[in-house]
């Protein structure tokens, strides 16, 4: 309605012009009608198209629409036209000498074990076949390159080699004609890596462009590149409550735009963490948690709104997977749960799966990706982690750690041996059983081939009712009787 309003008004007062020029030229001499009618053609039509296209020059409106042919505008229309407002926005985003760096020269990168990001707080080109972004204002510094891989896992190699590099240009280059403009400073990430695993999606890209970007207020507009159609069809209302605007596909767009700054990077504070000290506006996980609230629409707040328990057990088909999930089901079925099993065919649409486990009071899986759902829980919820061989630390440092910074009650459950099926490949006193530690110094893919990729898990029902037990105790509960 508000966009409505405001074309009827601006036709309004084109009309309103229109009368009037009639008037003057209908009242003065043929001549000096035309004359009128030229500069009043010029007012209404050169002027309001006259700007800056991603330079220092001003460009007059035939040259503008050739060479930046298309101003994008959000959804509300609103994008950031003052200059001092956009540095203020991005000089949040960088830190210390960086901060000063960029006041001074206009650009500023940082870096660090996981990521680098490079800001520009001025105008820049973008190439999008190329993916060089010129920055050739930058003085005072260095006339030095950047290349910056923008996905959040800089020294993996493998997750690296999924990413395409983005050249950041700077000195005495010539520019490629503008041909699309923007009001919005632009936001350059990569859905490659190791999309396709829920825990990497959200530790290396959605997490991060939450620090990054939460803080624009949706002004901004991302450019992904080694874009991942199903990445951005999972997350679609995620990257749409960051940015009002449609994303753009490099590989598919191949034209130079033109912004008014930008951030090439997403900054990286650990698995599954939030450090709010760094981040403009002090967000937390809790916030991270109240941002997917509003974009998944969900309804539960907090498990004190909850009448039942409802426990949701998250099934693995190939590996650590539960051999006895039926005697499992049974016992929490007893317990007085309504159990939700969770089928990898259910969690395939993460926008369905969000609300079905928002409905839920516990969570219960062995380590793995899919407990990265668990931060759709309500607040209180509990998170039960089953922990096989091998795997305390990577389940501690994934899950248990970050399930408490997200408000959530943690319960750990450390298999034995004999609920293991390694027990059946190696013997009892073999380091595999006794030793998890001496196989991972043999090397990460020696310890993810035996303890992630080829154990799986027959639960001692009785003993694990008694973590059931203290789950129930930390949503304020008792176990029946018997």
């Amino acid at each position: 309605m508000r966009l409505i309003t405001a074309v009827s008004e601006q036709f309004s007062g084109l009309c309103k012009m229109e009368k009037e020029a009639r008037s003057l030229i209908f009242s003065a001499t043929p001549l000096i009608g035309l004359l009128l009618l030229s500069l009043l053609y010029t007012e209404l039509i050169w002027l309001p198209n006259t700007r800056h296209c991603g330079s220092d020059q001003m460009v007059g409106n035939h040259e503008y629409r050739n060479l930046c042919s298309i101003r994008s505008t959000g959804k509300d229309g609103q994008g950031i036209d003052d200059q001092e407002h956009l540095n203020f926005l991005l000089r949040r985003l960088v830190r210390g000498e960086d901060q000063t760096q960029l006041d001074t020269t206009g650009f500023a990168c940082h870096s660090d074990f996981h990521t680098d990001v490079c800001v520009a707080n001025r105008p820049v080109r973008i190439d999008m076949r190329t993916m060089n972004i010129y920055a050739t204002f930058s003085q005072g510094i260095p006339q030095a390159n950047h290349t910056v891989r923008p996905y959040a896992r800089k020294a993996d190699k493998k997750a690296m080699s999924f990413v395409s590099p983005v050249q950041i240009l700077q000195g005495n280059i010539t520019l490629p004609a503008c041909q699309y403009t923007h009001n919005v400073p632009a936001a350059v990430f990569s859905s490659g890596g190791y999309t396709g695993n829920l825990f990497h999606e959200f530790n290396e890209i959605i997490i991060p462009l939450f620090v990054t970007y939460r803080s624009l207020q949706s002004r901004l507009r991302f450019i992904v590149t080694d874009f991942n159609p199903p990445f951005s069809g999972k997350f679609k209302k995620i990257l749409s409550h960051l940015s009002s605007y449609e994303v753009i596909k490099p590989a598919a767009n191949g034209s130079v735009h033109c912004f008014p700054g930008a951030v090439i990077g997403l900054h990286y504070h650990g698995n599954l963490a939030l450090n709010n000290t760094d981040i403009p506006g002090g967000y937390s996980m809790l916030g991270f948690r109240q941002f997917l609230r509003e974009s998944y629409n969900l309804k539960v707040v907090n498990v004190s709104e909850m009448n039942k328990p409802v426990l949701i057990l998250v099934s693995r088909p190939k590996t650590r997977t539960f051999l006895n999930e039926d005697d499992m089901v049974t016992m929490m079925k007893a317990l007085g749960f309504r159990v939700v099993v969770a089928r990898p065919h259910m969690m395939s649409n993460l926008d369905k799966f969000a609300q079905v486990v928002n409905s839920c009071s516990v969570m219960v899986g062995a380590h793995g990706a899919g407990l990265t759902n668990a931060m759709f829980l309500p607040q209180g919820a509990v998170l039960v982690q089953v922990v096989p061989l091998g795997l305390r630390w990577l389940s501690a440092t994934y899950f248990g750690g970050p399930a408490k910074e997200m408000g959530l009650k943690y319960v750990e459950y450390r298999v034995e041996p004999v609920e293991s099926s390694l027990l059946t490949l190696y013997n009892q006193d073999h380091p595999v059983i006794t030793n998890p530690a001496s196989i991972f110094l043999e090397g990460y893919a020696v310890a993810r081939a035996v303890y992630i990729n080829g154990q799986n898990l027959t639960i001692n029902v009785v003993r694990f009712r008694e973590a059931l037990v203290k789950a129930l105790g930390l949503l304020g509960l008792s176990a029946p009787l018997g």
